[in-house]
């Protein structure tokens, strides 16, 4: 179970709660059932109009892996090419494919049989970056949907709104000032509905998704560069060092601070320059 994704959904919910229960003398005004009738149908409904079923099949299966905690196995997969390369070195080909039988990554297996397969190095590369750039197309589309929904949310809880409004209107001529006030504020939950979906569940899961997708990318370009070296029949432990150093510095730049957070931190080491007797910096 990802803990993160349940953790974040039920803090956001509770403070969402939280605040209608001590900012409300009603709170159950803030309950409109047709409201988010609206805002969820017609949501689902955009969705299936924009997409055909068979991408909508693999978003159901994008979803249900965001809560589950995913390690990759990036250790395991640098292990493997070593030890591939050891009986490589050695000539030892039915051990090798030995070797291929446990291997659980597709992506890795089919790369380690074209090197023994003497496949030439470019034909290898080129099939291994399509084959990098197509999962990334799939994924990056599925995380697409997501965002496509959060978009559609907001504008079906502004429809729920002008719905409302309409019956304010209607209301109005009654002169029943408390059916105008209910109905005002039927109509504004609708478009509160609409953002909530959208911000607190829709982009989330889509920025968790791309998220999932990028670590998976640099995995395979990782294991794209052990089978180059493979390929090139490079030693071992070169291999081991140079796939340690690939992961190290993928961590780098992606945990590397932005342009403004440098900035900010060199204004912070200018106002932290003391000075001396006389103004000298020291």
């Amino acid at each position: 179970m990802n803990s993160s994704t349940l953790v974040g959904i039920i803090t956001g919910m509770l403070l969402i709660v939280l605040s209608v229960l001590l900012s409300a003398e009603e709170p159950g005004v803030f309950l409109n059932l047709p409201g988010l009738l609206i805002v969820i149908g017609g949501t689902i409904a955009a969705t299936f109009i924009s997409y055909p079923m068979k991408e909508l099949r693999q978003v159901y299966r994008s979803f249900r892996l965001i809560w589950r905690h995913q390690e990759l196995a990036v250790d395991r997969e640098i292990e493997e090419i070593v030890r591939v390369s050891i009986l490589l070195g050695h000539g030892r080909l039915s051990a090798i494919e030995d070797a291929l039988a446990r291997i659980n990554n597709p992506f890795l297996r089919t790369g380690i049989q074209l090197v023994i397969d003497r496949t030439p190095p470019s034909d290898i590369d080129a099939l291994l970056k399509w084959r990098i750039f197509k999962l990334r197309r799939q994924e990056w589309g599925e995380a697409q949907v997501f965002r496509s929904m959060a978009t559609f949310a907001p504008a079906f809880g502004m429809a729920g709104t002008l719905l409302g409004l309409v019956n304010m209107l209607q209301a109005m001529d009654n002169a029943d000032f408390r059916v105008v006030g209910l109905n005002l504020g039927i109509a504004l939950t609708t478009t509160l509905y609409g953002i909530i979906l959208a911000n607190l569940l829709l982009k989330p899961v889509a920025i968790k998704l791309e998220r999932r997708t990028e670590q998976r990318v640099m995995l395979m370009y990782m294991v794209l560069e052990g089978i180059s070296m493979l390929g090139q029949k490079r030693n071992p432990s070169f291999i081991r060092e140079t796939l340690n150093s690939f992961v190290a510095q993928y961590e780098d730049e992606i945990h590397s601070p932005s342009l403004e957070e440098i900035e900010q931190r060199v204004e912070a080491e200018s106002d932290g320059v003391t000075t001396g007797e006389g103004g000298r910096v020291r």
